[in-house]
């Protein structure tokens, strides 16, 4: 049973149960109500002639649309971005930001951009780590289209459903869920500020990945407004457009405005741990040990390992009771000392912040869009199928102790996730992938940067024998601008700059997808630095 939303507001969800719970307000952003009460003049100005803001203005209130002369612009602009390398000048900006509410000022937007030649960017959580979600690294005419004001979440707990536009964030959308229903679940990122949108566009993996895979293959229906303005679900566009969307990257194939998403049940009761090891006390060993194990274990049971100067972390979710748990790892990995001490039983929506902030987090912070945490930062990505020899940990912790060092954030594979066969979706890292990494540095001052981006650099180049080959896989959502861009010919992108790093992101499946956007966005509308480039093929 589902009900019609409001699109008005930009902090709700409903969540409809066998008890027809009522609707509960969340994320307090009193900038925008503050805002919405301005006058249209404060937006944008009333332009002289028809051009891209007039035709906008027709269609989409003027309080909506943020022209580069507005003062509240730089505000807008900067509430998402997570990565302070891209507020600075250098970078170039849009020349406006359109914040629409329902998925006909998204069309309004497409239409108009075409008309008058101006592309458009898509931002929903702002967390693209290159932030080519609202940059463009070359002069370029663009507006971006912010989704920050759609962000409600719909939940049906009798068909274990839900409804989910692409501007709300992970956490709130854990959140609706666990209100409908404490016994179920989504598998989709970690960190709760997450936007929706970008999350399942390019995959989408947390600590659930082990039971319950991807994000994107537990989707089961979009909205999407396509190049031509059209808005389609699943039943009106093609089958190859509905794989596309679902883990090939966001923006490439439309604007995605909302996902309908399968819920997943979790038991009443999850166990979490987080058991840290220096050095001293046998990390080398234990990471040795953990990265054979790890992929091994039962589904129910997820451990990642997020290593940082001369510590590795291990850091568990369990689908069930610490009874259960520990006599579990003391057969699969006796060597971490886990015991009932460890153990700290709660409901799996409890877990999220835990897992993200720690033990002190609460379920509030599931809802906080206050994006106070800016700092410079720089990402990177491998897969890894064959076990590194001892040695090759003992030289990694060496180099999470040099100057400037970042840390290493490490996921096992297995179970759900590798048993999905690679063409089922675009996101193609599956068999035989034993772990995934994700090199995190984080920097506070503009001109400190030079040893964090040396390291990242360098510790990459370090990897290289030991990660996969042929190609050297990197995760969509881990962007990476240094595997290659897209060049442009003709207004065109190109297949075979395209091909440079599509191949690390999805492997075989990048033809698939670059066929589809020359079914698609045979013009090549939607792009960006990294957007998948249109192939068309001949007959």
């Amino acid at each position: 049973m589902m009900s019609t939303q409001s699109h008005n507001t930009p902090h709700t969800f409903q969540a409809l149960s066998p008890t027809m719970a009522n609707c509960r307000a969340f994320a307090q952003v009193l900038l925008f109500f503050a805002l919405s009460c301005q006058a249209a003049a404060t937006y944008a100005p009333v332009p002289a002639k028809e051009d891209f803001l007039g035709c906008l203005m027709k269609e989409i209130p003027a309080r909506l649309l943020y022209a580069k002369s507005s003062p509240d612009y730089p505000t807008v602009l900067a509430q998402t971005i997570r990565n302070s390398r891209w507020s600075t000048q250098q970078n170039v900006k849009p020349l406006y930001i359109i914040t629409p509410t329902n998925a006909s000022h998204i069309q309004s937007a497409v239409v108009c951009g075409r008309r008058h030649g101006v592309r458009l960017r898509v931002r929903s959580g702002g967390h693209d780590y290159e932030g080519l979600s609202y940059r463009s690294e070359k002069p370029e005419t663009f507006a971006v289209v912010d989704l920050n004001k759609m962000r409600a979440v719909v939940v049906d707990g009798y068909a274990r459903t839900a409804w989910v536009e692409s501007g709300a964030q992970l956490g709130e959308l854990y959140y609706a869920i666990a209100k409908n229903s404490p016994v179920l679940a989504f598998p989709a990122g970690v960190c709760p500020s997450i936007g929706v949108g970008g999350n399942f566009a390019g995959g989408g993996f947390g600590m659930l990945l082990r039971k319950y895979g991807i994000a994107a293959e537990n989707v089961i229906d979009v909205k999407v407004v396509d190049p031509d303005g059209k808005l389609l679900d699943k039943s009106s566009m093609s089958a190859d457009h509905f794989w596309a969307v679902r883990g090939g990257g966001g923006e490439s194939f439309g604007i995605v405005v909302s996902w309908q998403v399968k819920l997943m049940p979790v038991p009443p009761t999850v166990t979490v741990f987080k058991i840290p090891k220096t050095v001293q006390e046998g990390a080398v060993d234990l990471v040795n040990k953990w990265q054979l194990v790890g992929p091994a274990l039962p589904g129910d049971l997820m451990i990642r390992v997020i290593a940082a100067g001369n510590t590795a972390t291990f850091e568990a979710l369990y689908l069930g009771t610490c009874k259960t748990l520990t006599p579990l790892m003391s057969s699969q990995f006796p060597e971490l000392g886990m015991n009932p001490y460890h153990c700290n039983e709660m409901p799996w929506i409890k877990s999220v912040p835990f897992i993200h902030l720690g033990k002190q987090a609460g379920l509030d912070d599931l809802l906080n869009r206050n994006n106070t945490f800016k700092p410079f930062a720089e990402y990177k990505s491998d897969y890894v199928y064959q076990p590194f020899p001892k040695p090759v940990w003992e030289q990694i912790f060496g180099w999470l102790a040099k100057p400037g060092a970042g840390i290493m954030i490490m996921d096992p594979y297995g179970a759900t996730i590798s048993a999905t066969p690679e063409a089922a979706t675009p996101f193609p890292h599956r068999q035989g992938v034993l772990f995934n990494i994700q090199y995190v540095n984080y920097w506070f001052a503009e001109p400190a940067g030079a040893a964090p981006l040396q390291w990242s650099k360098d510790i990459y180049n370090f990897m290289e024998p030991y990660v996969s080959k042929n190609p050297r896989q990197a995760y969509a959502n881990y962007r990476d601008i240094d595997l290659g861009r897209n060049e442009v010919v003709n207004d065109i992108s190109t297949y075979s700059s395209g091909k440079v790093w599509g191949e690390k992101y999805f492997k075989s499946n990048f033809q698939r997808l670059a066929i589809t956007k020359g079914k698609v966005d045979p013009q090549d509308y939607f792009r960006n630095e990294q957007s998948i480039p249109p192939l068309i093929e001949k007959y």
